[in-house]
């Protein structure tokens, strides 16, 4: 009835060792390098692998409206005995974003990717909403671009000629209006409101899947002042 872990001296035995000799035999697994085993260690002592159960299902993002992770555990249905492999690890983690909070409410501007196009654009909407009667001031957000894919200087078309100007660590403006600007929360989607400082940002360029990146706010005000070629707009 002895199986004893690792090399223990005090696990001993009198009897008849596997060559036929007879005297004292061990019943810990370091025998099996030192030739000592009683004769029936093998039987008596099995070895015994961990047994784990499958993997549960995986949980909801343990915070919302924050970049976090869900996880998934399983559980020990049998324990290694006699020197059987040891058990594996029993949770397992994965990055996750929910966008909605438990009650149902949208999270915070600082998690939706920002949808952007050249500034170009924007004559013609205050235009139009000038002839509508009814433009509301926008606002402009400075951020700093962080890193961008090579896909924004494979755009060959004459409307995505605009992603080329888009370098690593410059400061580009990107503006609100209307009607990227929305009526209630008076915030365009993606501009970083809520976002910590230094936090990593996500922005895409429309017209081109493969031109997107990061950026960080650096802050806000009523009026863009950068150069043209690094003036964005909302969408």
């Amino acid at each position: 009835g002895l199986c004893c872990p690792g090399r223990d001296p005090t696990c001993l035995s009198a009897g008849r060792r596997p060559d036929g000799s007879t005297g004292p035999c061990y019943c810990d697994q370091a025998c099996a390098r030192t030739l000592d085993c009683c004769h029936d260690y093998a039987q008596a002592c099995l070895v015994i692998p961990c047994v784990v159960s499958q993997w549960s299902a995986w949980s909801g993002c343990t915070e919302p409206c924050k970049t976090t992770y869900r996880v998934r555990i399983r559980h020990i249905i049998q324990e290694p005995r006699n020197g059987g492999e040891a058990c594996p690890a029993l949770e397992e983690r994965a990055g996750c974003v929910e966008y909605w909070t438990q009650q149902g409410t949208e999270c915070q501007q600082s998690l939706i990717p920002a949808l952007i196009t050249t500034g170009g654009f924007g004559k013609a909407r205050k235009k139009r909403a000038a002839a509508d009667g009814n433009e509301r001031a926008g606002y402009c957000v400075e951020f700093q671009l962080v890193a961008i894919m090579p896909g924004c200087l494979h755009s060959h078309h004459s409307y995505t000629h605009w992603m080329h100007y888009l370098r690593e660590g410059h400061t580009v403006c990107v503006e609100c209006q209307q009607p990227a600007l929305h009526s209630v929360s008076q915030h365009c989607y993606g501009d970083g409101t809520g976002s910590q400082k230094y936090q990593l940002l996500h922005w895409q360029a429309v017209g081109n899947h493969q031109c997107k990146g990061s950026w960080r706010r650096i802050r806000q005000l009523d009026t863009c002042s950068c150069p043209s070629v690094h003036s964005f707009l909302f969408i």
